[in-house]
């Protein structure tokens, strides 16, 4: 729409001057028409040229000289005058037509913010078509030869300024073109920015909505999977067992096969009857296995440091054992030392505490006496080394014996 207001006006510019230009070029070749040029200085009667002096037609040629100067002058106060006037009346309908196209823009623009608050709708821009004043040409008259370089001289003073003027109306034409096509886009960018900013609401609405619904089938599954309010008997059936049940009804492994006193692995049988315990229950149960797992705990921490006590023990024993062999002298009680570790009833019971010695690295002997058969480790060379080798047996958790004690023989 704005390119067709700019395109007529400019139309009716160049039609303008070519009619200005049209009426200027007759004017010329009125100017150079020698039949005006000899009746207007043939007015005078033959027979006043002949009666008529020589003086009197020098005098006759200045006075016809002097008025042609005074038309010519007149012509071009007339031509300049037009000149001005056309140029006054093109400069007039140039700022109408700016104001009229600045006005229109005006509308469109508050047409364009009306259409984005009231909705989605826009209202279709009337076109207004701009009518361009025209300058009537106008009759001049002829003028001599003198005069035509004059007028081809403001012909292209005004050329020059219809040029000029035309450029300028190109520019502003150009300008307005650029302020309408920013205008469009800022309005094009608020119109994007105002459906991003919808769309990135309705996708938070809907992660919103997804949320709560998935919250509400968790809350839903946790309460239809809770444990029941009080003890519940159960029949088995064909498929059951108790990993299954305990999923069905959220109840621990470990509780329902304490609550019914079965081993976890145990299997179920068909039409066997199982109490589901309550959430108390299971709360009770988990509190004793708790309460158990802990006493386990604290007895295998203090067999653990019964061991190591025992095991730190034999240690010291051995090295204590392995110190009195370096420092047994020759000058020690003579004889040989040994640790008599039991005394048994018979032969066998002794070959068998004789045979759990030697299955924890002692060498042992067995003597038949009076009162039953001795069960001896060793021998020692000197009682510094006996004593250290009771020391050691009475300290090793392998053979597991408190009586050993030092045997001279």
């Amino acid at each position: 729409m704005n390119f067709s207001r700019q395109a007529l006006l400019g139309i009716g510019m160049i039609v303008g001057g070519s009619v200005m230009l049209y009426a200027m070029v007759q004017q010329v070749g009125g100017d150079n028409n020698p039949e005006q040029t000899t009746a207007i200085v043939d007015t005078a009667s033959p027979d006043t040229v002949a009666a008529a002096p020589l003086t009197t037609d020098i005098d006759t040629e200045k006075r016809l000289l002097a008025q042609k100067q005074k038309e010519r002058a007149a012509r071009v106060a007339e031509q300049e005058r037009r000149a001005e006037q056309f140029l006054a009346e093109q400069e007039t309908a140039e700022s109408q037509a700016l104001a009229k196209a600045r006005a229109e823009n005006e509308r469109y623009r508050d047409n364009i913010a009306e259409s984005e608050n009231d909705g989605p709708e826009q209202e279709p821009v009337q076109e207004t078509t701009l009518v361009t004043p025209t300058v009537q040409p106008q009759t001049i008259a002829a003028t001599s030869e003198a005069a035509s370089t004059d007028n081809q001289v403001a012909i292209a003073a005004q050329q020059q300024q219809e040029r000029q003027a035309q450029e300028a109306a190109k520019r502003a034409e150009a300008q307005e073109a650029a302020r309408l096509a920013q205008a469009q886009q800022q309005a094009q960018a608020q119109q994007q920015a105002q459906t991003d900013a919808k769309a990135k609401q309705k996708e938070q609405e809907q992660a919103a909505a997804r949320q709560k619904q998935i919250e509400d089938r968790a809350a839903a599954e946790k309460a239809k999977s809770e444990p029941p309010t009080s003890p519940t008997d159960y029949k088995v059936k064909r498929g059951d067992g108790l990993i299954k049940l305990a999923r069905q009804y959220n109840v621990p492994v470990a509780a329902l096969a304490q609550a019914n006193d079965i081993a976890p692995s145990t299997d179920l049988r068909l039409g066997q009857t199982l109490t589901i315990p309550s959430r108390k229950q299971i709360e009770r149960l988990e509190r004793e296995a708790a309460a158990a797992e802990r006493s386990r705990e604290e007895k295998r921490q203090k067999e653990e440091a019964l061991a190591k006590k025992s095991t730190e023990a034999k240690r010291d024993a051995q090295q204590k054992l392995s110190a009195a062999r370096q420092t047994v002298k020759e000058t020690d009680a003579k004889g040989s030392f040994g640790v008599q570790v039991a005394l048994a009833g018979n032969q066998a019971k002794a070959d068998e505490v004789a045979k759990k010695f030697k299955s924890a690295g002692y060498q042992v002997k067995t003597s038949a006496t009076s009162r039953g058969v001795r069960v001896v480790v060793g021998p020692e060379r000197g009682k510094i080394a006996a004593l250290a080798l009771k020391d050691k047996v009475n300290s090793d958790p392998k053979v597991d014996t408190t009586s050993a004690w030092v045997l001279y023989w």
